[in-house]
């Protein structure tokens, strides 16, 4: 954590911080709400640990970038505008995007209008979602938070009965549940949480220390303007399909399998027509904010799909010796013929309960079983960037 450096680009008229560590490609990490980059602290360490640039911006309005004058006004295409402004200026052609709860629409709307410009896709919390120009939430509870803290005023007025630690820590207990939490008609959503309810075991007090600072500097006036206020707001491509490599994580015990329409349109496959080349994984613990609750697994999952076409470290552990070697790793779907050419450990340990597999295609591996691949590492063969093909 203490290596994660901050950084600050303006960024269309806005000073935008910007955390990152490491180098090599780039991969870039988007917040949800009550989150900020911090969500990401465990992954922005293990991806740059394995020879990457993590990089995770406060959105506007959010954390430690600045409010913009009107924040009523914020739209989701601002954000995406933002994100390809900061990619100019960081000179980033091309980049890798994980997202998070809203932040997995902005990565998709991202791409959606700037395919080239992306690598591969992670979202976590939500699926992507069409919206058209006659999108409704009517089919949501009217004691939903969504449909809450749609209403003018009336999410200010919750909020403000209580610090805004208290907030924090209400709307994380909240978002941990597994099933909906309706309020009932003569009360609040913050009501639904009891004030002495402990924190979830994976989230510390250290850690709403670290949000309440973050949300005492930005306030929550752009936070509820998006995802909320701003959520129907469309984003104007017709017949919207993402196509690049992508990969949904989401956990069995988060809500957001039960908002109407989601779990459905995840589990049936229908998710697919819009995003062909996808991959979706479960994870039977997991919660809403699964990144925190489950870091490792999380890592586990997408280390495999990073589609980067570029040079990364490649460690596997044997004993006391290490054989490394740079593979450039490719996300290959598993309708096409690939290989495994070696493994890597995601978290930069040497410790062969680490290693996880990355896929290409490389000559020498060809017809080869998964043992005799390890056997190649045990033997001290390694890759060269050449000898990879794509």
């Amino acid at each position: 954590m203490e290596m994660i450096q901050h950084n600050y680009v303006t960024v269309r008229g806005l000073k935008h911080h910007v955390a990152e560590i490491g180098t090599g490609p780039a991969v870039v990490f988007l917040h949800g709400f009550p989150e900020i980059w911090y969500s990401w602290r465990n992954q922005m360490v293990a991806v740059a640990n394995a020879g990457f640039r993590a990089i995770a911006p406060d959105f506007r309005g959010y954390g430690l970038t600045e409010i913009p004058a009107e924040p009523e006004k914020t739209t989701f295409k601002d954000l995406v505008d933002d994100l390809l402004d900061l990619f100019d200026s960081y000179q980033l052609p091309k980049v890798f995007l994980v997202g998070k709860d809203f932040g997995a629409r902005v990565v998709y709307h991202f791409t959606l209008l700037h395919q080239d410009r992306v690598s591969g896709v992670v979202t976590m919390g939500l699926p992507f979602l069409p919206i058209g120009p006659d999108a409704t939430l009517d089919s949501r509870p009217k004691g939903f938070y969504v449909m809450r803290w749609r209403e003018p005023a009336r999410a200010e007025a919750d909020f403000g009965r209580f610090d805004i630690k208290t907030v924090v820590k209400k709307i994380y207990i909240l978002f941990t549940e597994s099933e909906l939490q309706v309020a009932k008609e003569d009360q609040e959503v913050l009501d639904l949480v009891d004030e002495s309810a402990p924190l979830p075991p994976w989230f510390s007090e250290e850690d709403l220390d670290n949000y309440a600072k973050l949300y005492e500097n930005s306030g929550f006036r752009t936070a509820l303007q998006i995802p909320y206020r701003g959520w129907l707001e469309y984003d104007g491509v017709e017949n919207p399909r993402v196509d690049v490599p992508s990969l949904l994580i989401m956990g069995e015990k988060d809500y957001a399998m039960h908002l109407p329409g989601v779990g459905d349109f995840i589990k049936s496959g229908m998710v697919k027509k819009y995003v062909p080349d996808l991959e979706i994984t479960f994870v039977p613990e997991g919660n809403h904010f699964i990144q925190e609750q489950l870091p490792d697994k999380v890592l586990v999952h997408y280390a495999g799909y990073y589609h980067l076409f570029a040079q990364a470290s490649a460690i596997r552990a044997v004993g006391n010796r290490v054989c490394s070697g740079i593979v450039a790793m490719s996300f290959l779907s598993v309708s096409r013929a690939i290989t495994v050419a070696g493994t890597f450990s995601i978290f930069g340990a040497i410790s062969a309960i680490s290693v996880l597999f990355v896929y290409a295609i490389v000559p020498e591996t060809k017809g080869k079983s998964l043992e005799q691949i390890g056997q190649m590492f045990e033997d001290g063969y390694y890759l060269q960037s050449g000898e990879v093909q794509l």
